[in-house]
């Protein structure tokens, strides 16, 4: 606001008494405290008056039409008229131009330099309104955020903010060329440190026509960050590249790579997918934390007897535990934290992943490449011949990987790997379904565990709420079963907050059931029993299923009766 505004808004206070002078001075004092910022934003902030209501009186004074720019719509072609560069320097935004004279909203009607620039670029008389300077900043963005230079101002947010993103050595070639104080860095920096500080577990960066979108995925879900000017697309993938050692000329095919970066003294791996798309290249990055590893079992959500039935599986000296769950569920987290367990000096760990998510010290991790040869089965094969303890493979996706890995878990080996199942009995079938003899089956496979992610309740606005127990009875769930006392029951949910984003929820906790394998079930595997009948059998012998464990932690407050409803269906 420029000095003579100032006073002019000083005198209007006064004569009209919106504001009493003693308020006047302390605004005025603290405004001589503050280094720049404008005296309006000063009385604003001290609640003395609302901006629309100062402007409003201005307008009023200056006989100035005061524009609410929420409520009309600007044509676009005007950014053509006004270059951005001058509507961003000055903060104005052109509104309508009638034969030759040009309308202007801008928030501070004193600036003539703003208005003679803008005058002598478009060869226009102009003509100004009053609008709020929030809402010149939000029309700025309409108008020109997908087409537009902005790439210095959001590099200008990215250089603040706490902390520096800085490329562990080795994991960045070829990036001689670029300082860190090139806007693009900046940039990428600005979306790793934005994606690691809001908990994002993925990040999708992706072009469309006019635009480049970035998202987060947070506690499952997808949240717009950013728009990146279209302009600024290639640089953006030719950085991420760099970072992941790709090829930066090759744009047809996919490619894949990760890179790591430290943060605050923390080191964060990163692994990078780009898919040649219409509009350029989409990139996903998945956020592999490894001090998520160092948890244990014990602080992934588990029960107590879930808990139980797994330390006891992972003790056994050999045979075959499976996670089952669709993609993002958590099952890799799962199977790492039992191998962190049994990662030991006296045992030999051996893994074959596609991809390989976390790298781990002390265990050795095969890369499997199909295209070459090396695919799970074939990799199986000869880490057999390296004397290991303890083998985990991704996926089991074919039946000569299911024969190998489980003929593996009955000479010796403990065998761990992961199946698309919905739930833990449908494990036995499916094995049956890829060619496997169900006497091997019975044999080797000493626990299921079938896995879902639910979401936390957050713990900053969190709020008791009644559940009648017709809401129960309509869902055919025996609340009374799974917890007896109603003085222990804590049923809560989330308001809405700053911290979890108005969502309610903040964090994620596994979902689990775990079927061990007995004699009697052996028994069932080798007649091949249906999974329905092996899941009965499971139940009566004391396995809780997904959704009663689900409806156990909702009791409990950890989650809401809405997340249980979303993650499982009546029949797990």
């Amino acid at each position: 606001m420029s000095r003579n505004l100032s006073e002019r808004v000083i005198e209007l206070l006064k004569e009209t008494g919106k504001v009493s002078e003693a308020d006047i001075q302390r605004a005025l004092a603290q405004y001589s405290k503050e280094e720049g910022g404008k005296l309006r934003d000063v009385f604003v902030k001290m609640g003395l008056i609302s901006e629309r209501e100062l402007l409003s009186l201005v307008s009023v004074e200056l006989k100035i039409p005061f524009l609410n720019l929420n409520k009309i719509k600007i044509n676009p072609e005007l950014s053509r008229l006004v270059p951005e560069k001058l509507a961003r320097k000055h903060q104005i935004v052109p509104i309508s131009e009638i034969g030759n004279a040009l309308t202007i909203a801008m928030s501070d009607p004193f600036n003539v330099f703003a208005i003679d620039d803008i005058a002598i670029c478009t060869r226009r008389k102009v003509e100004a309104v009053i609008s709020i300077e929030k809402d010149i900043t939000d029309s700025l963005q309409r108008l020109y955020g997908d087409t537009g230079e902005s790439m210095n101002a959001i590099a200008e947010a990215a250089s603040g903010g706490s902390g520096s993103v800085e490329v562990v050595k080795g994991d960045e070639e070829g990036g001689g060329s670029q300082t860190s104080e090139a806007p693009v860095v900046k940039i990428v920096d600005l979306i790793l440190k934005e994606a690691l500080r809001r908990r994002a577990s993925d990040i999708h960066i992706e072009p469309f026509e006019k635009a480049v979108r970035v998202r987060y995925r947070i506690d499952g879900g997808l949240e717009e960050a950013l728009t990146i000017p279209k302009k600024n697309q290639n640089a953006v993938l030719t950085r991420l590249k760099i970072m992941s050692k790709l090829d930066i000329t090759e744009n047809r095919v996919p490619q894949d790579g990760r890179f790591k970066v430290k943060l605050a003294a923390k080191e964060v791996d990163f692994r990078v997918s780009i898919l040649p798309v219409y509009f350029g290249s989409k990139v996903v990055m998945r956020v592999l934390d490894k001090g998520a590893l160092s948890f244990g079992l014990e602080n992934l959500g588990f029960f107590p007897d879930t808990l139980k039935a797994f330390q006891e599986a992972v003790a056994k000296p050999f045979g075959m535990i499976l996670i089952t769950g669709p993609t993002g569920s958590g099952k890799s987290t799962t199977l790492y934290s039992i191998l962190s367990q049994l990662n030991t000096p006296e045992r030999n760990v051996i893994t074959i992943e596609d991809p390989i998510e976390y790298q781990v010290r002390g265990i050795t991790q095969i890369q499997a490449r199909a295209e070459i040869g090396l695919d799970f089965a074939s990799g199986l094969r000869a880490i057999l011949r390296q004397s290991p303890d303890v083998v985990m493979v991704g996926e089991i996706r074919d039946g000569e990987t299911a024969d190998i890995a489980i003929k593996a878990s009955l000479t010796g080996q403990l065998v761990l790997s992961t199946l698309h199942t919905n739930d833990a009995a449908g494990a036995m079938t499916r094995l049956m379904d890829m060619g496997v003899e169900p006497f091997l089956i019975a044999s080797s496979v000493v626990l299921v565990g079938a896995q879902r992610l639910c979401r936390k309740v957050c713990p900053n606005c969190k709020e008791k709420i009644e559940v009648p127990k017709e809401v129960f009875e309509r869902l055919n769930v025996n609340i009374d079963r799974l917890a007896p006392d109603p003085a222990k029951r804590n049923f809560l949910k989330g308001k809405g907050c700053e911290k979890c984003n108005q969502t309610g929820y903040f964090g994620r906790m596994s979902v689990l059931e775990a079927l061990t394998v007995d004699d009697a079930m052996r028994d069932m595997i080798v007649r091949k029993a249906s999974a329905a009948e092996i899941r009965e059998h499971a139940a009566k012998n004391g396995m809780t299923s997904l959704r009663d464990d689900a409806l156990r932690k909702c009791a409990q407050g950890l989650t809401t009766l809405d997340e249980v409803l979303r993650i499982t269906s009546e029949d797990e």
